[in-house]
C-alpha cells in the first residue's frame, strides 16, 4: 500500500494553483520533500467557505500493545498509523466521509508503491514512482480528523487499481481526483463524493 509520496516543501508552491490560503492555526513544519506515516504532510480543507492550507500528520494513529512487557518510563503501547482508506464503511473513515468539512485534498508530486525484488536492479531501488501528467498539482481524495491526542492528522482513499498500476501493485492504487473534481470531493453531499473513489486514467499517469 502507498506508505510514501513526495511534495514540495515551500507551501507558496500550493497557493496559486490549488486555489488556497494558508491556515493560521498550522502548529506543524513541513521539513522534508516526503511524507511518510507519522510524518507532517499538506492538506487542502475547507473552513468557512474557503480552501486553506493546513499541516497534519498523515495517518489516524491506532494503539497496539507491546510484544514484551513494557519498561519503565514506556507506554504500555505503540502507536501504528493507518494512512490508507479502503472500505468506506468502516468506523475509521465513514463518520468524516459524512462530514463534507471533514474531507480534503492531499496534494502530492509522484506516489511510491514498493517494487518485488525480482524487479529491484541495484540497491536501494525498491519502489515504482508514479506521476500525473495532465495536472501541474495533482492531488488525492483525503479524510481529516482531530485524534485523541488533539492533534489533526489525515488519511486518504484507495480504490481499484488502473491497468498502468494494477501490474506493479495489484491490491490498491490511491483515489487521484481529475481537477475538476477536486471542489466536488470538499464539499459534494456524501453519495456524489462517493462516485468520485474511482482510479485515475491510466493514459494520464506515468511510471518509473
Amino acid at each position: 500500500m502507498c506508505n510514501l509520496y513526495n511534495i514540495k516543501v515551500d507551501p507558496r508552491t500550493y497557493f496559486d494553483a490549488l486555489a488556497v490560503v494558508d491556515d493560521a492555526s498550522n502548529t506543524l513544519e513541513v521539513e522534508k520533500d516526503y511524507a511518510a506515516p507519522g510524518k507532517p504532510g499538506y492538506v487542502v480543507r475547507m473552513e468557512e467557505g474557503r480552501r486553506v492550507l493546513s499541516t497534519m500528520r498523515w495517518g489516524f494513529p491506532t494503539r497496539k500493545p507491546r510484544k514484551r512487557p513494557a519498561r519503565e518510563g514506556e507506554l504500555p503501547f505503540l502507536y501504528d498509523w493507518w494512512t490508507n482508506a479502503r472500505n468506506m464503511q468502516s468506523n475509521m473513515s465513514k463518520p468524516w466521509l459524512m462530514k463534507a468539512e471533514h474531507r480534503c485534498l492531499v496534494p502530492f508530486t509522484r506516489f511510491a508503491e514498493p517494487k518485488a525484488a525480482s524487479h529491484r536492479k541495484a540497491p536501494g531501488d525498491t519502489n515504482w514512482w508514479f506521476t500525473v501528467e495532465d495536472q501541474a498539482v495533482p492531488c488525492f481524495a483525503g479524510l481529516w480528523k482531530v485524534d485523541q491526542d488533539h492533534d489533526r492528522v489525515y488519511a486518504f482513499c484507495t480504490t481499484e487499481p488502473n491497468p498502468l498500476v494494477a501490474p506493479k501493485h495489484p491490491k490498491a492504487m490511491p483515489v487521484i481526483l481529475l481537477a475538476e473534481d477536486q471542489e466536488r470531493w470538499l464539499t459534494a453531499p456524501v453519495e456524489e463524493a462517493l462516485s468520485l473513489l474511482a482510479a485515475y486514467p491510466s493514459q494520464l499517469m506515468s511510471v518509473a
